[in-house]
């Protein structure tokens, strides 16, 4: 089944120092949905948000859906922290050896609606065991870490292969891509099967060119 297409901001591609001016721009540009990016220092090598600044955005701004992106080592000790920060959506990577499947089922017993995300080597297989468990795959089209980075278009082969399994399993989770993503180079995302954007600093830099681009995806 295919999605309305959403675009996620990526707040970490914003002004670090005024972050609810970049949730603003956000909704001023009509998009409803709020990507946050929170990584540890192990999984990934870096450091960014943490329960704290979710709460404190969706405080300000409850109208918005908060996509919460959790680049952990352990992800299942702090769901239940961005659970009560205001998280919609709580997405946990495969990669780290924890308990995926219980986490997925603790961020559903929270209310939450689930996700799981594959790193750019991660192989479209590993998700196959927590399709009927999620609302959204996330793919990594760079090495998670850092904003900035070019898209990795191997990866448009694992969007195409998800959208596949989605079809043949008659399940309804969103294919989300974040990562390297631009106005030149959204439309063959889309077209891959992805039906969520996370866009930070093209979406920041390049607004009205990178809407445009998904508006006249055909």
């Amino acid at each position: 089944m295919v999605n309305s297409i959403e675009i996620a901001p990526s707040i970490l591609g914003g002004d670090h120092s005024a972050l609810a001016d970049s949730v603003d721009k956000i909704k001023a540009a009509g998009l409803s949905w709020v990507h946050v990016d929170i990584m540890d220092g192990h999984f990934v090598p870096n450091l960014s948000f943490g329960p704290g600044i979710v709460k404190s955005l969706s405080g300000k701004f409850p109208e918005m859906f908060y996509d919460v992106h959790l680049m952990l080592d352990n992800p299942h000790l702090y769901i239940d922290a961005f659970s009560k920060s205001g998280a919609n959506l709580i997405s946990i990577h495969v990669e780290p050896d924890y308990p995926v499947e219980a986490t997925l089922q603790e961020i559903h017993l929270l209310g939450k609606k689930a996700g799981v995300v594959l790193n750019p080597k991660t192989p479209e297989g590993a998700a196959a065991p927590y399709l009927p468990l999620v609302d959204l795959i996330l793919i990594m089209g760079v090495q998670p870490g850092f904003g900035g980075q070019k898209f990795d278009a191997s990866v448009l082969s694992k969007i195409s292969a998800l959208a596949k399994m989605r079809e043949e399993s008659k399940l309804n989770f969103r294919i989300e891509v974040d990562g390297g993503i631009t106005a030149a180079n959204v439309s063959e995302i889309i077209r891959a099967g992805a039906d969520t954007i996370v866009a930070g600093t093209e979406f920041f830099r390049n607004t009205q060119s990178l809407l445009e681009s998904v508006k006249n995806t055909k």
